[in-house]
C-alpha cells in the first residue's frame, strides 16, 4: 500500500489518499533540518524493517485519516504520508538517512552557554538528563536492543568518557541506569520516571530547540 490509508471501522472513508487535500510529496527528499523526524513520526526505530514501516503506517494512517471523525488529524496525517513516502522507498530512505544520521550525532549535545560554564553542578544535572534521554529514546524505539555502550554515549552526547564516569556512577547508584552483562547501559523504570518528571523543569526542550536553530 503505497501512500494509501486504511479506513477505520465504523466510518466511511475513501479507499485512497486524496492527494488534492494534502500536500503532494515531492520527489526531492527534504533534509533532516527541513523535515520532521520521520522515524519519530512513525514511532519506529531507524533500523526498522520495511514490514514494520508498512504495518505501523497502516495503523497510524487509520487513526489520523481526516475522515475519521473520532481521531482524525489532517496535519498529522499529511506528515505521516510524507514520512511513509520516503521511508517506504529504499533509495529515498537511504538519502534521508544520510542527513538523519548526521543530525543524530549532535542531537543530544547540550548547548553550552557562557552562564552555565561556571556552574559545574548545573552542567552535570543537564548531562545526567541528557544521558537518560538518550537511553530513554533507545528503550522506547528499540526495546529488544535497549543497551548503549559508553563509547556510543560519548559520541551522542558530545561528552568525553572521563566526564561521563561521574554521571554514570551517579545514575547507576540511584538505580536510574543499569549496566548489563555486556557492559552496555540501559535505562530502568526508575530512570524513566525521573526523566519524565524532570524533563520540562530542566528545559531540555529549549536545549534541543536552541541546538536545532544553531545548526
Amino acid at each position: 500500500m503505497h501512500g494509501a490509508a486504511l479506513a477505520p471501522r465504523g466510518h466511511r472513508v475513501q479507499r485512497s489518499v486524496r492527494f488534492a487535500d494534502i500536500q503532494v510529496v515531492q520527489n526531492r527528499v527534504p533534509t533532516a533540518a527541513e523535515s520532521p523526524d520521520y522515524y519519530e513520526l512513525l514511532q519506529i526505530s531507524p533500523n526498522a524493517e520495511m514490514e514494520t514501516v508498512q504495518r505501523v503506517y497502516r495503523l497510524l494512517a487509520q487513526r489520523y485519516h481526516p475522515d475519521n471523525l473520532q481521531t482524525g488529524d489532517p496535519v498529522r496525517f499529511r506528515d505521516l504520508v510524507q514520512a511513509y513516502e520516503v521511508l517506504a522507498d529504499p533509495a529515498r530512505r537511504a538519502q534521508y538517512d544520510l542527513g538523519y544520521n548526521e543530525a543524530r550525532q549532535v542531537r543530544w549535545h547540550p548547548v553550552s552557554a557562557p552562564e552555565r560554564a561556571d556552574n559545574p553542578i548545573e552542567v552535570e544535572q543537564l548531562v545526567r538528563l541528557t544521558v537518560l534521554e538518550v537511553l530513554y529514546d533507545r528503550r522506547r524505539t528499540e526495546p529488544s536492543r535497549s543497551g548503549i555502550f559508553v563509547l556510543d554515549l560519548e559520541q551522542l552526547t558530545g561528552q568525553p568518557r572521563e566526564h561521563l564516569e561521574f554521571t554514570i556512577w551517579y545514575l547507576t547508584k540511584k538505580n536510574f541506569v543499569l549496566r548489563e552483562d555486556n557492559s552496555k547501559l540501559s535505562i530502568t523504570v526508575d530512570g524513566v520516571d525521573y526523566l519524565e518528571e524532570h524533563y520540562l523543569n530542566h528545559g531540555l526542550r529549549k536545549r534541543l530547540q536552541a541546538h536545532s536553530e544553531a545548526a
